[in-house]
């Protein structure tokens, strides 16, 4: 059996870890590979430093493949921006000046230079950084601008199985999203992944209130993730194939109706319904 393409993402950014900004990168991926039935397994925060860097692609690359890795972030001009270079030392290549980027490079000096900008060395010099980029790798298809996805295939990359292809991104919202939509999916996930059947539930009642159930699921369902999510409406997701997903369901939903039926229990919800409202 051929192995499931799965996928990690790793964000790079001193600004997320130090909580001036806010990682929307992280959950918008995780929400495109839902989708696409492609699993997420992890999703790693580190600072723009070379050996953390390097250290978080090594890790992922060590994990089951065929897999994609995403970086997110640290990819531009400023002294801070180190993925490229850290890509390149994790999987033991040089780098190397990518013509179309470089030319792209020269097109915004260019203009900048028509506006009256002072384009001295020094700043050509950090711009001119931005090109330089791990040996083999190659832009992606709809990357636009002169930080575009770029990515670098390991072993044979991940359209075989023992291989894995390394995505660097931007970590601009709006030019990941881009370069995901019209480069990443297109080239490297389309038609990879198996969509799993969700099916949710919502119920007023202390979440531990469903554990007996929530242990039958998971040992008569050992193939259905099921997951609980407290509240004062408890959330129950079950994630997995239709066909098992639904009988699973069914018990879920019984055992509910079970609930709503106990006059005991009908005091606790609402007991515990009117604790969330004081709380509130």
């Amino acid at each position: 059996m051929t192995e499931r393409l799965r996928t990690s993402v790793v964000v790079v950014g001193d600004e997320i870890l130090g909580g001036f900004v806010e990682d929307t990168n992280s959950s918008w991926l995780a929400r495109r590979l839902q989708r696409l039935g492609i699993p997420l397994e992890r999703i790693v925060t580190v600072p723009d430093e070379r050996a953390a860097i390097g250290e978080a692609i090594v890790a992922e690359l060590s994990r089951s493949r065929p897999r994609v890795l995403l970086t997110s972030g640290g990819i531009g001009s400023t002294p801070d921006d180190l993925t490229l270079e850290s890509v390149a030392a994790a999987i033991g290549v040089g780098v190397v000046r990518q013509p179309e980027i470089d030319e792209r490079i020269t097109e915004a000096l260019e203009w900048s230079a028509e506006r009256g900008v002072d384009i001295t060395e020094g700043h050509e010099t950090s711009m001119r950084r931005m090109a330089l980029v791990p040996d083999g790798a190659y832009l992606l298809p709809g990357a636009r601008g002169i930080a575009p996805g770029i990515a670098v295939d390991v072993d044979g990359g991940s359209a075989v199985a023992g291989g894995a292809t390394i995505v660097v991104l931007p970590g601009i919202p709006s030019e990941l999203e881009r370069i995901v939509i019209n480069g990443v999916e297109p080239a490297l996930l389309a038609g990879r992944g198996v969509v799993q059947h969700v099916a949710e539930l919502t119920h007023p009642y202390p979440e531990s209130v469903l554990n007996p159930v929530l242990e039958r699921l998971v040992r008569e369902f050992e193939d259905v993730h099921v997951g609980s999510y407290p509240g004062a409406q408890c959330l129950v997701r079950l994630e997995g194939a239709r066909e098992r997903v639904e009988p699973a369901f069914a018990l879920l939903r019984e055992a509910v109706e079970a609930l709503d039926a106990d006059p005991g229990l009908q005091r606790l919800r609402d007991a515990w319904q009117a604790r969330a409202r004081s709380r509130a």
